[in-house]
């Protein structure tokens, strides 16, 4: 049975730029009330006219660049989104056709901020059967256009961006191990409570705004990730310290130093990028693994750990051998 490797990432952020500066004139906050409970200082917003295809468009052509492939090369496209562009057809399919790829399975997975890790366990085990020897995983999100920007509490949290990595199938190890978890009891604690079939007036009346109840989100977030680092080492007969890197959802910076106390993992392993990106969903791990990739710190050989945990509750991490 053939493996599956990472051959090429990508990333793409809006041009915009929103400081907390910035945010201190649309809601009653302060830049120092940002960083001390996020660690967040700015943000990329999506023009107007930019949306969440255009983003993954961008972040996989970067990613195809690098794997040193052309799009005629892939035979699967799975995209982790949360904010597509339509109900339908998929974000997936709509890039697709961008890239000019005809045939092979296009689909979206929604599993909000782990989603991209939910993305690489399935095109993992394509692979793995051999359904497919190239896939284009991607992480897009324009969250900005789910915020309610008069919340303090949201407002300040999330960005817009995309990620993107090329899967190939080797016969050597590199996606080691996938772990996927979800608890659909505390669906109410971080959510759009509208939907198309759902509270639709809502909809109708511009009412789809992301909700979450912070201090429950965070305890949850803290011992989930934690947790599930220990679960990955144990599948792979590993211990911390064999860990060159770990690579987690960005979405505050107090949970990801949280997480690093707990497992008692040094701060120089930890990819970090939320202060410049803010969290963006499913774009947020794929984001940090390209900028750590480009900049040499994570090289080939290393053993990195990607994790991510989101609303529904859903949550997941993989093992990785670049």
């Amino acid at each position: 049975m053939p493996f599956s490797r990472i051959i090429g990432t990508g990333g793409y952020l809006p041009e915009r730029v929103l400081t907390n500066t910035d945010i201190e004139n649309l809601v009653d906050t302060t830049d120092s009330w940002i960083i001390a409970r996020s660690g967040i200082r700015e943000r990329r917003i999506v023009a107007e006219d930019e949306f969440t295809c255009d983003l993954a468009e961008k972040a996989s052509r970067k990613a195809i660049q690098a794997a040193g492939k052309r799009p005629s090369d892939i035979d699967l496209i799975i995209v982790a989104t949360s904010t597509p562009d339509v109900v339908f057809p998929s974000t997936a399919c709509l890039l697709q056709e961008r890239l000019g790829i005809i045939g092979p399975p296009a689909f979206d997975v929604q599993a909000v901020c782990a989603g991209f890790l939910f993305a690489i366990d399935v095109a993992d085990k394509f692979i793995r059967t051999q359904s497919a020897k190239c896939a284009l995983v991607v992480g897009a999100e324009t969250f900005s256009r789910i915020l309610d920007w008069s919340d303090r509490r949201t407002c300040v949290l999330f960005g817009d961006g995309a990620g993107a990595v090329i899967l190939e199938s080797s016969d050597e190890p590199g996606i080691l191990s996938t772990h996927l978890h979800s608890d659909g009891r505390f669906k109410d604690l971080l959510c759009v409570p509208t939907g198309v079939s759902r509270n639709y007036q809502k909809l109708q009346d511009g009412g789809a705004y992301v909700t979450m109840e912070g201090g429950e989100v965070f305890r949850w977030a803290v011992t989930a990730m934690s947790d599930i680092v220990q679960e990955t080492l144990d599948a792979n007969s590993m211990t911390l310290d064999q860990i060159d890197w770990l690579v987690p959802h960005q979405a505050n910076s107090r949970i990801i130093s949280a997480i690093g106390k707990r497992l008692g993992l040094p701060v120089n392993k930890v990819v970090m990028t939320v202060e410049k990106h803010g969290n963006t969903s499913a774009a947020s791990v794929p984001l940090a693994l390209d900028e750590a990739v480009r900049d040499h710190r994570v090289k080939p050989g290393n053993f990195v750990l990607i994790e991510g945990f989101g609303g529904g509750f859903t949550w997941g991490s993989a093992m990785i051998k670049m």
